[in-house]
Formats: structure tokens, sequence, C-alpha cells
């Protein structure tokens, strides 16, 4: 796995939300209309960057004028493809290759579906981003 490679803009964002939140950041990833920001941080970090009753959300949120996001990374692939899912409930998690690619298998309710993937698969792109950039997972199909 290589390593990733940061902007400027998005050292800047994990130095502010590791100083307000206390939370060791591992990414930041700016959505492509810059209207959102998700942060992936240290397994068991993800209560302290949170904060109580979301505290450090909010307070995060308004310092940068943006939406946050908040996942808590993992080793193991498929808590971390349950975790950027959340608050969505991941059945099981089925991880292969085909092709000389990896794919991740999700299985969801019928009624999260539509959730998981997004308007015009906007949610599906953003999880494939993330996966491939942590885990190397090249597909993500939700089932």
């Amino acid at each position: 796995m290589e390593a990733l490679k940061l902007s400027a803009n998005e050292i800047r964002y994990i130095a502010l939300f590791e100083s307000m939140t206390g939370a060791v950041t591992k990414d930041c990833i700016i959505d492509e209309d810059g209207r959102k920001i998700t942060f992936i941080v240290k397994k068991g970090d993800i209560g302290l960057a949170i904060g109580r009753k979301g505290a450090n959300v909010q307070r995060v949120s308004r310092a940068l004028g943006k939406k946050i996001e908040i996942i808590e990374y993992s080793d193991d692939p498929a808590e971390f493809v349950a975790n950027v899912l959340h608050p969505i409930k991941v059945k099981s998690v089925d991880i292969g290759v085909k092709d000389d690619k990896k794919v991740a298998k999700v299985k969801v309710d019928m009624q999260d579906k539509p959730q998981a993937i997004g308007r015009g698969g906007k949610n599906l792109a953003r999880i494939k981003n993330i996966l491939k950039r942590h885990h190397g997972i090249d597909e993500v199909i939700i089932i």
C-alpha cells in the first residue's frame, strides 16, 4: 500500500481538527464540491473526535464552514467497510479478487440500499474512493 498524498489544504484541515478534538487523524478527504470534509480517525478515537453530544463535530464544522463526517479507521477491511457505511447496518462483507481487482461485496437491508448508493451513485463513488485509499479495494458492490 502506497503512502497517502495529502494537499496543503488537507494537512491544514487535519491540524485544525486534531487541535480542536484531540483525536489522531489518519486521513482527510474533501468532496469535489468542497462542501463536505471527511476525517478518518485512529481506531478508538471516534468518541474523542465527535465529543459529548457532538460538540467537537459542531465546533469544527462552524470553524471550517463545512459539513464534517468522521469515520473510524480499522486494519480489518470488512470492519472498515462497515464503519464507512455507518449508520447503515451492514449484514455482511465479502472481500475477494476478481479479474486481478480487489472486490468488496457488501450486503445491506433492501431499504438501506438506496441510501448506500446515493443519488446518481454519489455515495458509492465516495465509499470506493475511501476504500481504495486505505485498503486497495478497487470495486464495491452493494447487494
